[in-house]
C-alpha cells in the first residue's frame, strides 16, 4: 500500500506527465507568463509622484503612474500603473520602501506583462548604489530555488529609471525584480493559493517541505513558518499555501532579505537560536521528515553546478560580492558531504 509518507511527488508527478505524454518541466514553460519566460534584465521606466510615495508611504491608497519599457521593438510600449508601498521590516527601515504596482488587465493583453494584474516589486532600500547589492543576493536566493525546483516564485530582474512626477526627487536607475504572483503560481502548478490562520506539518507534503527547509538552511534563513503566521496575521509566515482536491498541502517560501546569503544590514537575528549574526547556519527542518533529508541534499547537489555558474555570470553584482556569495554557498556544499556534519548539523538539530 502506497502511504503519504512513501511517495516522491515530484517524480510521480513527473510520470504521470511523461505518460502524458510530456514532462512536467514542459508542461511548466508552457504555461509560464512571458514575464517570467526568460531571465534577460529588462529596462524600464517607471514615472510616479514618488517623493509622496516615499513621505507618505500609503498602503492602501494607489497613486497613479506609468511603466515603461522596450522589448526589443522599435516603439515603446507603456502602461498605466497604480502604485503604492508594502512590506513590513523594510517599509520601516528603508529609506525607499517596497511597491505594489497594479496594472490594467485591458492595456497588458499581448504585451509582455499580459496576464499580470498586481506584482510585487522588490527595490533599493537606500539611494546608495551599494544597497543594489542586496537586492541583486535577495533575487540570486529565488533563482537558486528556481534552479532547484520549478515549484517556487519565478522573478525578473529590471533596471529601473524612477523618475519623480512631482519633480521633488532627481531620477535614478536601480537594479530591482518583479516577484510573479501567487495566483499566476498556482494556475502554473495546478493549485489554488489557501488562506487559512494555521495548518499542522502533517497535512503539508512531505518531500517539499525538507526540501524548502534544506534550501532555506542553504542560504542561512530562519525567518519563516510554514504552520503559522505571525500573530494577527494568516498563514503562514514567508510561505505560501497551495492546495488541490487530492494532494497533501504545498508550501513555497518567499521573502528571503532576512537570510544569511543576502546580509542585510537591517537583518538581525533570532534570538530564541541563539546565533550572533544572521550569516549563522540554523536548521528549522522537521524531525518527522528526516527521512527525506538525503533526497532533499542530492537533489540540491545536482544542481550543484548551476548554482555557482548562476553566481559567477550574475550581471551587476561587485566582485566582493560575488566571493562573499560564492564561499558561503561553498560552505554548505562542504559540510552536506560530510556524512558526519550532517548528521550533527541537520538530522540532530531538527524540530
Amino acid at each position: 500500500m502506497i502511504t503519504q509518507q512513501t511517495v516522491n511527488w515530484p517524480k510521480l508527478v513527473s510520470f504521470i506527465m511523461v505518460l502524458l505524454g510530456g514532462s512536467a518541466a514542459a508542461v511548466a514553460s508552457e504555461s509560464a507568463d512571458p514575464l517570467f519566460q526568460t531571465n534577460d534584465t529588462l529596462e524600464v521606466v517607471i514615472e510616479a509622484p514618488l517623493a509622496t510615495l516615499i513621505v507618505k508611504r500609503p498602503k492602501d491608497d494607489y497613486l497613479p503612474g506609468i511603466l515603461r519599457y522596450s522589448d526589443g521593438a522599435e516603439i515603446d510600449t507603456e502602461l498605466d500603473l497604480e502604485i503604492t508601498t508594502r512590506g513590513h521590516s523594510r517599509h520601516d527601515y528603508c529609506d525607499f520602501p517596497p511597491l505594489w504596482l497594479n496594472f490594467k488587465k485591458s492595456q497588458t493583453e499581448g504585451t509582455l506583462f499580459d496576464g499580470q494584474d498586481k506584482l510585487k516589486l522588490v527595490v533599493h532600500c537606500e539611494q546608495s548604489s551599494k544597497f543594489e547589492q542586496f537586492v541583486l543576493r535577495e533575487y540570486l536566493v529565488y533563482r537558486l530555488l528556481n534552479l532547484i525546483t520549478d515549484n517556487s516564485f519565478r522573478v525578473r530582474l529590471l533596471r529601473v529609471n524612477y523618475v519623480d512626477t512631482e519633480g521633488r526627487r532627481s531620477d535614478i536607475t536601480r537594479y530591482a525584480y518583479l516577484i510573479e504572483h501567487k495566483n499566476r503560481l498556482g494556475k502554473r502548478i495546478g493549485r489554488d493559493d489557501m488562506q487559512i490562520e494555521r495548518t499542522m506539518v502533517s497535512a503539508i507534503q512531505p518531500d517539499h517541505l525538507n526540501l524548502t527547509s534544506i534550501f532555506a538552511y542553504m542560504v542561512g534563513n530562519t525567518d519563516f513558518s510554514p504552520v503559522a503566521g505571525h500573530p494577527r496575521n494568516e498563514c503562514c509566515h514567508n510561505y505560501v499555501l497551495f492546495t488541490n482536491e487530492v494532494d497533501p498541502i504545498m508550501v513555497i517560501p518567499y521573502d528571503f532579505d532576512q537570510a544569511g546569503l543576502v546580509d542585510a544590514p537591517y537583518a538581525l537575528p533570532a534570538a530564541q537560536f541563539g546565533i550572533k549574526t544572521v550569516r549563522q547556519r540554523v536548521y528549522r527542518g522537521r524531525c518527522v521528515n528526516n527521512e527525506y533529508v538525503e533526497a532533499s541534499l542530492q537533489q540540491i547537489r545536482d544542481s550543484r553546478d548551476e548554482i555557482f555558474e548562476l553566481i559567477a555570470q550574475q550581471e551587476g553584482l561587485q566582485n566582493s560580492t560575488r566571493k562573499k556569495v560564492s564561499g558561503y554557498i561553498e560552505d554548505f556544499f562542504k559540510l552536506i558531504d560530510n556524512p558526519k556534519k550532517v548528521k550533527r548539523e541537520i538530522l540532530d538539530e531538527c524540530i
